[in-house]
């Protein structure tokens, strides 16, 4: 098998992804994000290696020296802005042209393209852990109530919407009405702002969807069980999300969490 670099931010997908590698005798090499990834998270005795998000150069070698043939990127990365970068030659090389990409998927092309033209080949992590991605039907001992039903549809549509426009991927509804769509903050903190938006009575929907052009290789949106918390201390009643489309880390502890919390997990057609 292809020796396999991990380039890792924060969350539990990283170690999901070591831990795959090491049961299939897959070679690897992780490249630890500084400011990102924690590093009393990862066993001292993994081949590792730290970056800061902007050392472009310094990640090329390390990857090139350890014969890493594929890519991943995996894990939560809070997004600079360029001059807080602090860029390397190669970096300031690669903001001239991703300067050019305007909204989220767009970069991420970008990114991809700067490390295929190095040799490498990009991959997604849903190509090695495939079964991670959401499946249709409901997760939960909860189900969707006719309202929430209508919410959910409510909420594919405009997300499907927001995808196109290269915004957001995740969009609140309750009631019919839209509450709040996802920008730059992440998910989990859309969740925290729009429970001073819920209305009165019960419901109230997470909806959670792949952008229409989205580059699978190098964002796929995830939820886990801080989202599933997010949504409980919100107020909210359910979390629905694409099939095929939305990985979801840790399932098991996920789903565990959403029943003891009465919240539902369903995975929607797009």
């Amino acid at each position: 098998m292809k020796k396999l670099g991990i380039i890792a931010g924060s969350g539990a997908l990283p170690h999901a992804l070591i831990e795959a590698c090491e049961r299939m005798h897959r070679p690897f090499f992780v490249l630890g994000l500084k400011g990102h990834a924690n590093p009393k998270e990862f066993d001292k005795a993994l081949p590792m290696a730290w970056v800061r998000l902007g050392a472009v150069g310094k990640a090329f070698r390390l990857m090139k020296k350890e014969k890493v043939e594929e890519i991943v990127m995996i894990g939560a990365v809070k997004r600079p802005s360029f001059v807080g970068l602090f860029p390397d030659f190669r970096g300031m090389k690669a903001i001239a042209h991703l300067k050019k990409k305007s909204g989220d998927d767009s970069l991420l092309r970008g990114i991809a393209k700067e490390i295929e033209s190095e040799g490498f080949k990009v991959v997604g992590i849903d190509e090695i852990l495939p079964h991670l991605l959401a499946k249709e039907g409901v997760y939960t001992y909860e189900v969707p109530r006719p309202q929430d039903q209508a919410d959910i549809k409510r909420g594919v549509e405009v997300a499907k919407l927001l995808g196109k426009a290269d915004v957001g991927q995740s969009v609140i509804v309750q009631q019919g009405l839209v509450l709040a769509v996802e920008g730059i903050e992440g998910t989990d903190a859309l969740v925290r702002r729009s429970a001073d938006l819920k209305r009165k009575g019960a419901g109230g929907v997470l909806v959670k969807m792949t952008k229409p052009q989205q580059d699978r290789r190098m964002d796929l949106p995830t939820i886990g069980p801080q989202t599933v918390q997010a949504v409980k201390n919100a107020g909210f009643v359910g979390i629905a999300i694409q099939a095929g489309g939305v990985l979801i880390s840790q399932s098991e502890q996920t789903v565990k969490l959403a029943n003891q919390l009465g919240i539902f997990i369903v995975g929607v057609k797009a």
